[in-house]
């Protein structure tokens, strides 16, 4: 039976990855993921993949397009500017159907900002910051283990889907160490294995027809067609991929809602609240997009406040604003530039919130 190892996040990541079917990575060196590179470099190699550090993340982006259209199972992994500076490349995948599965380890901003933990690339990884209507799969695990059992399914979902997947951390997680339970690795695609598992690949097709990986249609009423038909899948994406876990919100006063590290400090804030006879309940979505609003009609009458806990100046709000439908106050708690709450910062802050809104 397997044991739980002690274990760096970024190096569980890069090993999650790996044993599910990844065997090539593209990357270039960014605090605070750096040790994913470093990790594949030393590991991909003893495994039959390969590992090419490229000159930019403008360089690591393309290789990784062009080795998922060929085929390959690629990972690319970065850090918030480093992540801006590949978005054109994901609005390029997305748009050529080409699976890719990435990893961002946020930190704080703007621009270079600061190599401490951030969370306001929300709106960079649910939005998108490349052209062009488009959608991608967003992951936010709170847990070492929860981000491993994530990206080992990760690139069969990429593939299922043939989209690119976001999985999205903070420095913080990438950096701290927790036991964990690795799965049994995957047997990895062989190369004569692809004109069947991918025909649409370019590297050929079992009737040895030619296959055209493309981005570019000219013509408007052929672009038209084709955004139209991804935002099909996308739709079907909305309704398949949701995932959220919501804890005593049946008769809360009180609701958090929080990802990522923030939805652990938020779940011992609303320990301690409810300790001192405050009912409060937690709605923590691990799927960024889509974004779970139907969670929150799970919300009963009894709810005064629902507060977006956030490491960012408040992104995820907007979207709790959405999934609350002006039914309740939405209230926001947050840190930002690398700095993080406490969660006895959180339960004071709760407590003056309730005051105002009783």
């Amino acid at each position: 039976m397997a044991e739980k190892v002690l274990m760096k996040g970024n190096e569980a990541f890069a090993e999650a990855v790996i044993r599910g079917g990844v065997r090539f990575y593209f990357g270039y060196p960014i605090t605070p993921q750096s040790e994913i590179p470093e990790f594949m470099s030393r590991e991909l190699p003893k495994r039959g993949g390969k590992f090419l550090q490229a000159e930019s993340e403008l360089g690591a982006v393309n290789m990784a397009y062009g080795c998922g259209a060929a085929g390959g199972d690629g990972f690319i992994s970065s850090s918030s500017p480093g992540i801006a500076l590949m978005q054109e490349g994901m609005s390029f995948l997305c748009s050529a159907e080409v699976p890719l599965t990435m990893l961002n380890a946020s930190r704080g901003g703007p621009g270079i900002g600061s190599i401490q933990p951030g969370q306001a690339d929300y709106f960079q990884v649910t939005r998108g910051g490349g052209n062009g209507d488009y959608r991608i799969p967003v992951f936010a695990p709170a847990s070492i283990q929860e981000a491993i059992d994530i990206l080992y399914d990760a690139p069969a979902l990429a593939n299922e889907w043939r989209n690119p997947v976001m999985v999205l951390v903070d420095g913080l997680m990438g950096q701290m160490m927790e036991p964990v339970l690795m799965p049994e690795a995957k047997e990895p695609l062989k190369s004569s294995d692809i004109p069947k598992a991918k025909p649409w690949a370019i590297s050929g097709s079992e009737k040895g027809e030619r296959s055209v990986v493309k981005s570019l249609r000219l013509q408007p009423e052929v672009l038209e067609q084709h955004v139209e038909r991804l935002f099909e899948k996308y739709n079907r994406m909305e309704r398949e991929l949701q995932r959220v876990e919501c804890t005593d919100i049946e008769d809360a006063e009180v609701v958090f809602v929080a990802f990522g590290t923030m939805a652990r400090l938020a779940t011992e804030a609303m320990e301690l609240l409810q300790s001192q006879g405050i009912k409060a309940g937690l709605i923590r979505p691990i799927t960024l997009w889509p974004f779970p609003y139907g969670a929150f009609d799970a919300l009963t009458d009894n709810t005064k406040v629902v507060i977006s806990t956030e490491l960012s100046m408040g992104q995820l709000i907007e979207d709790v604003k959405l999934g609350v439908r002006g039914r309740f106050p939405v209230k926001l708690i947050h840190r930002t530039g690398g700095m993080l709450p406490t969660s006895l910062e959180i339960v004071d802050k709760t407590k003056k919130i309730l005051e105002e809104v009783r």
